[in-house]
């Protein structure tokens, strides 16, 4: 399995298959590269090398009790593109993936990439502010106290059921992945919190690059006005809603996703 080692000693685990322009899929909190499977096909098939990323404390990425917070997860992303020495990338983002990506941007710049895609991840997940695209229920009077309680993350009384977890994880054995098993422990909860209190609006108004922003219609975390009020940020940016999606839209609607992905990248060259 391939492997690199970060300028702060982390062994990451990452995918690498196909040829062509290089798309990097980064997961959410928790999620193995694997949750990318449904995705894998389609992009390869359509002439891309998919390159997918085991953050650390997720995967078979080593799991080290430090560089728990966004910054470092941004300058992780930016060392796998100079270890590979990848240019004119899309980069693709889920949940927390997405913010990595902001991360990588605002650390870097943009020179590297072709285009960004954040899937189903709100730029500001406080409430409060003249933004009400934030996570159900989070505002700053709550914010040290909020994600201490399970059920505010997974039971937010919105949106579309989960997916069974094991019939998810059938489904992307099946399409080539190890399984989907998230890693979610109290190891990785200051990552959570530094997550929940970025803002990272003023990256998305500077991007030098085409950005497609998608929500799930259905998404458990927060409302899907999320993606058009974060395209209005920047001219290059752009919303499209997924209908019947929830938070997790790249394995409610793989098909629907992987158009999106397809219909962005095409123009890219």
């Amino acid at each position: 399995m391939p492997r690199f080692v970060t300028s702060d000693e982390v062994s990451l685990h990452f995918y690498d298959e196909g040829t062509g322009r290089p798309v990097v899929l980064i997961s959410g909190y928790g999620q193995p590269a694997d949750d990318w499977a449904l995705q894998w096909g389609a992009l390869r098939g359509a002439g891309y090398r998919v390159v997918s990323l085991d953050r650390r404390w997720a995967g078979s990425s080593d799991r080290p009790p430090y560089g728990l917070r966004m910054s470092r997860g941004g300058q992780d992303v930016g060392e796998l593109l100079a270890h590979l020495g990848l240019d004119g990338v899309l980069l693709v983002g889920q949940s927390m993936g997405a913010s990595h990506i902001w991360a990588y941007a605002g650390l870097h710049g943009c020179a590297r990439l072709a285009g960004i895609v954040s899937l189903d991840q709100t730029p500001r997940m406080l409430n409060g502010s003249g933004w009400d695209y934030g996570f159900y229920g989070l505002t700053e009077e709550n914010l040290g106290t909020f994600f201490l309680s399970p059920e505010n993350v997974f039971d937010t009384g919105h949106g579309r059921l989960w997916q069974d977890p094991l019939e998810l994880d059938a489904r992307i054995r099946a399409a080539g992945g190890r399984g989907a098993k998230p890693d979610i422990t109290a190891d990785t909860f200051p990552l959570l919190f530094d997550h929940v209190c970025q803002d990272w609006r003023d990256v998305v108004a500077r991007i030098t690059v085409p950005a497609l922003v998608v929500a799930g219609d259905q998404s458990q975390f927060w409302p899907a006005g999320h993606a058009q009020a974060t395209a209005e940020l920047s001219p290059l940016a752009r919303a499209e809603v997924v209908p019947g999606a929830g938070h997790a839209v790249h394995v409610d609607k793989p098909e629907a996703v992987n158009r999106l992905l397809l219909e962005f990248a095409a123009p890219l060259g």
